[in-house]
C-alpha cells in the first residue's frame, strides 16, 4: 500500500454523511483556498488602510501619492502572502510575469470598484439623487458592492491565471496543421 503524501497509511474511505458532508468532501480545497484567500486580502487592506493614514497625516504626504505608494505595498504584500500561502502548492511559474499578472488583475479588480460607484452615483442618482448621491451610498456601491465583485474577480482570475496549477496551459497552444501544405 502506498503512503500518502503526509507519511500516512491510507485507510478504507470513510463515508461521510449529510449534505455539509458531501459539500466539504467537494468543496473543502475551494473554501480552504477562499479563507487564505480572505485573511491575505484583510492583511493587504489593514496596510494599504494604516499606511495611507500614517503618510497623509504624519508625513504630511499628497493624498494620491500617499494612496500609490500604500496600494503598490498593500498589493506587494498581497501577491507575497498569496504566492507563499493560498497558492503555495500551485506551481511555480515566472516571479516577473505572476507579479505584472498579479498587478493587471487588480487594476480590473479595481475598475470593478470604480464601476460600481459610478454606476451608483452618477447612474442611480440622476434618478433618485436623495438616496444615491450619499456618502452612504457611495460607501456601499464602492466598498461592499463593489469590493465584493472585484475581489471574486480577483480570486478567479489569480487562480485562473497567475498562481496555475501544473499542467495549466498558460497560453493557448496552436497546433500547426499538418494537410495544409498536402
Amino acid at each position: 500500500m502506498a503512503a500518502t503524501m503526509t507519511g500516512e497509511q491510507p485507510g478504507p474511505r470513510q463515508t461521510r454523511t449529510g449534505l455539509v458532508r458531501t459539500l466539504l468532501d467537494r468543496f473543502g480545497h475551494l473554501v480552504r483556498e477562499m479563507s487564505k484567500f480572505a485573511t491575505v486580502g484583510g492583511v493587504a487592506f489593514l496596510i494599504d488602510f494604516a499606511l495611507f493614514n500614517y503618510l497623509t497625516s504624519s508625513r504630511g504626504v499628497e493624498e494620491l501619492t500617499a494612496k500609490t505608494i500604500s496600494t503598490v505595498i498593500a498589493a506587494s504584500v498581497a501577491f507575497v502572502g498569496n504566492r507563499f500561502w493560498t497558492w503555495r502548492h500551485r506551481q511555480r511559474n515566472n516571479p516577473a510575469r505572476e507579479y505584472a499578472l498579479f498587478f493587471l488583475f487588480n487594476a480590473v479588480g479595481l475598475g470593478i470598484a470604480v464601476a460600481c460607484l459610478a454606476i451608483s452615483r452618477y447612474g442611480l442618482g440622476s434618478i433618485w439623487p436623495a438616496v444615491f448621491e450619499t456618502r452612504l451610498a457611495d460607501n456601499v456601491a464602492s466598498y461592499i458592492v463593489g469590493t465584493g465583485l472585484g475581489t471574486l474577480f480577483r480570486f478567479w482570475s489569480y487562480r485562473r491565471f497567475v498562481f496555475v496549477e501544473a499542467g495549466t496551459p498558460t497560453v493557448p497552444q496552436v497546433m500547426p496543421d499538418r494537410d495544409h501544405g498536402a
